[in-house]
């Protein structure tokens, strides 16, 4: 279990965290949200105590991360998957990790094979591609067996094959009462994988609820709809309650009303469908509910 206690880091006149109290719970994905610059990966870096917080204080299974002999035994991190001596080979980078922490050296060889980097353990680490960085670091981040893990943008530079693997493996630790802990951009990637979220917005946890439960609260299902008597149609739904958008080809986004009663009531006017297609609630649309006010670095909206 990780314990975040009132943790807030300053660097000058700057409040990275601002008083951050949560915890990360065995059993479960937890993903961790936040706009560019809310504190996402400060947070994790000071769990980690790379960096020392100004106030608070962080407890893996009940100590602090100084207090393990044997860190990797008891989390597996990763936060930048660059960070390894490029002269090394892969496997003699596993190999010093394994020996530092107490791990049986065949453990390497079993964590190489699981990963699929067999055919470049022997490779120097900085002619490793940006993926290649990304599974050693997994490797190295499973390699102690340990009961909490935790990830910071895992996904980049993974292929399709990877990003499930990834998945399955993170769900499959958790269910057997594993603590994870990943943060991720990847939204749609994230709402398959985690369980719970925490978000956070300019050093502040903004919300800290089940996934089912911030989609419903925060995001709402949209269905889409087209017909040749568009207008007349968004009428008659307009008049049974739904909320009315329109699509750049055409077609009527419908909120608030469901298929079945939508294709009920186009069918009761006569009114021929074409497409009727529902598009449940998003975990991004709930993502920019929730950090709106809490965005710091904004994109322009395009000009006409």
């Amino acid at each position: 279990m990780i314990e975040v206690e009132n943790l807030s880091k300053r660097y000058g006149k700057t409040r990275a965290v601002d008083h951050v109290t949560f915890d990360v719970r065995p059993g479960r994905v937890t993903g961790f949200l936040g706009p560019n610059g809310s504190g996402k990966s400060t947070t994790m870096r000071m769990i980690l105590h790379l960096d020392h917080p100004t106030t608070g204080s962080v407890r893996l299974n009940g100590q602090p991360y100084t207090s393990h002999p044997e860190p990797l035994r008891v989390i597996g991190a990763l936060l930048d998957a660059h960070a390894v001596e490029g002269a090394r080979t892969a496997q003699n980078h596993l190999r010093w990790l394994a020996t530092s922490n107490g791990i049986n050296p065949a453990r390497v060889r079993d964590m190489i094979d699981l990963v699929v980097l067999s055919d470049v353990a022997k490779n120097r680490v900085k002619t490793f591609s940006f993926g290649m960085h990304q599974r050693l670091g997994i490797v190295a981040a499973l390699l102690g067996n340990p009961r909490i893990l935790m990830f910071d943008e895992p996904l980049n530079g993974l292929d399709a094959e990877g990003i499930v693997w990834l998945r399955n493996t993170l769900k499959s630790l958790a269910s057997n009462g594993c603590t994870v802990f990943i943060s991720s951009h990847m939204l749609t990637e994230l709402a398959q994988t985690a369980d719970h979220l925490i978000v956070i917005g300019r050093g502040q946890i903004l919300a800290d609820e089940p996934t089912s439960k911030i989609l419903s609260d925060h995001a709402s299902g949209v269905v889409v709809v087209r017909s040749e008597r568009p207008g007349e149609l968004a009428d008659h739904l307009t008049r049974a309650g739904a909320r009315i958008g329109r699509t750049d080809t055409g077609a009527l986004t419908v909120t608030g009303l469901n298929g079945t009663t939508i294709g009920a009531i186009a069918a009761a006017a006569g009114i021929a469908l074409g497409e009727l297609t529902s598009r449940p609630a998003s975990l991004e649309q709930a993502f920019l509910a929730i950090t709106g006010d809490a965005t710091d670095y904004r994109s322009k909206p395009d000009r006409p």
